[in-house]
């Protein structure tokens, strides 16, 4: 496509400083050699000798004596955002650690990955372990923490041994502890295992069930960089961001913001599952088409892409699209946003022509419903309404006053919670009325 662009008469195209800086066009094609997670199909050796062969610990005292604001602001320069779910640029959200606090600071790792659709951190966790690792010193000395707890979802049994085993590993060979890699500097690293609580994905509920408590969300503000854990300055983010940051720091943030558009740059591991011939986790570069991202590296979608009905792009709490978005739509924060879904954690969930949408959204209601902690009255009680209405729609039991009821439950939920939940729980209810409401309507009674 460039080739036949760079064809075309000069006369078309005037020569200019601008002509040199052309936007790029099309993303995607990521090559091998820029990929960051070099273990995703537990293919190589997992351990600290084989992960220290794929460039792992490389340079790791050298950028640390850089000091703190060079790697924060390298982190910022790069554009990376939070890849768990809320987008939110990782150096700015670092910068917001207070500096010469007396009290101790700590960096908390979210690997509780309770998204359904979601199962990319589990993979970094079970096979790449030591880029999370090496990725807490590096985070952690940047923002002044002296300890990192690693809140991993308890029924990940597997991947808390396999992280636990790269810990254990980096102490052995003083990467982490005492003077970890011999830069002076003390850092320390816990696993701690959750109950299983998708609201614990949220930072501040997350944080409550670390000290012990019920992981219910805590009102905003204070935010957890003036008062985390502990009552301490804390810092939350997720396995795939702080995972990344060591290969950023060595390569350059020009290097990963090259890759994805304006304020979507960099590569993302996607969950792919669903209707397609063969589901994968994949690193791919931001912005990439949806449909060249699943014909390439899911097979396709059953049946072909004309049998595709819907793909819910991020996780569960994304709103569905129908195919003729699905169609154009480039997989970033800012282009699913346009078309009112989002990004979430790049959780792929493909539905082909045999499925029952309306039933398919119903069952999330259900999943919501359950994960509701009960602290606030709409979520509580609105998560439970939406769930029975779905319920009487799909036994061809609802009404018209019904539906209207679930869209007056919309309003009343979204945006009026301490936390995201009741959000999660009624966007994909939205998506469904703005794209499939003829189907939602052949199930009601009147």
């Amino acid at each position: 496509m460039l080739s036949t662009f760079l064809k075309q008469p000069l006369k078309r195209y005037p020569f200019s400083s601008a002509f040199l800086t052309l936007p790029k066009r099309f993303y995607g094609g990521l090559e091998d050699r820029n990929r960051i997670f070099t273990n995703l199909y537990g293919e190589y050796d997992s351990s600290v000798n084989g992960a220290m062969k794929r460039g792992d610990w490389q340079q790791t005292k050298s950028i640390m004596s850089k000091g703190k604001e060079w790697i924060i602001n390298e982190i910022k320069k790069s554009g990376i955002r939070g890849r768990g779910g809320a987008g939110f640029p990782t150096g700015l959200k670092w910068s917001f650690m207070p500096k010469n606090d007396p009290r101790p600071s700590y960096l908390v790792i979210n690997a509780d990955e309770g998204e359904p659709g979601t199962c990319k951190d589990r993979q970094i966790l079970l096979n790449d372990p030591q880029k999370l690792v090496e990725g807490c010193l590096l985070s952690g000395f940047a923002m002044g923490a002296k300890s990192s707890y690693i809140y991993v979802r308890g029924e990940f049994k597997k991947e808390i041994k396999s992280l636990q085993k790269a810990i254990n590993e980096a102490y052995e060979q003083s990467l982490i502890g005492k003077n970890a890699c011999s830069s002076g500097y003390d850092f320390d690293i816990h696993v701690h295992p959750g109950a299983g609580a998708y609201v614990c994905g949220e930072e501040t509920a997350l944080i409550e069930s670390l000290e012990g408590s019920t992981g219910k969300p805590r009102i905003k503000p204070p935010f957890p960089p003036q008062f985390g854990l502990w009552g301490c300055p804390t810092n939350v983010n997720n396995v795939e961001t702080i995972a990344s940051c060591p290969t950023i720091l060595r390569r350059g943030s020009s290097w990963y913001n090259s890759f994805g558009r304006k304020n979507n740059h960099g590569t993302k591991i996607f969950s792919i599952s669903g209707h397609v011939k063969k589901p994968c986790v994949v690193e791919e570069e931001m912005s990439i088409p949806l449909r060249e991202l699943i014909e390439k590296h899911a097979g396709g979608v059953r049946g072909g892409w004309k049998n595709l009905l819907a793909i819910i792009p991020g996780g569960s709490s994304t709103p569905v699209l129908p195919i003729n978005i699905c169609d154009k739509v480039l997989m970033d924060y800012d282009d699913l946003a346009k078309y009112d879904s989002s990004f979430g954690t790049g959780a792929i969930i493909v539905m082909d022509k045999s499925t029952d949408i309306v039933k398919a959204i119903a069952r999330l209601s259900k999943f919501y419903a359950h994960e509701s902690c009960g602290q606030c009255t709409p979520c509580r009680e609105g998560t439970i309404w939406v769930k029975t209405i779905m319920d009487q729609i799909v036994a061809g039991k609802g009404t018209r006053k019904d539906l209207k009821l679930l869209e007056s439950l919309i309003t009343t939920v979204k945006g009026n919670t301490i936390c995201a939940l009741g959000d999660a729980a009624v966007l994909p209810i939205e998506g469904l009325l703005r794209h499939f409401r003829k189907e939602v309507e052949q199930k009601l009674i009147d």
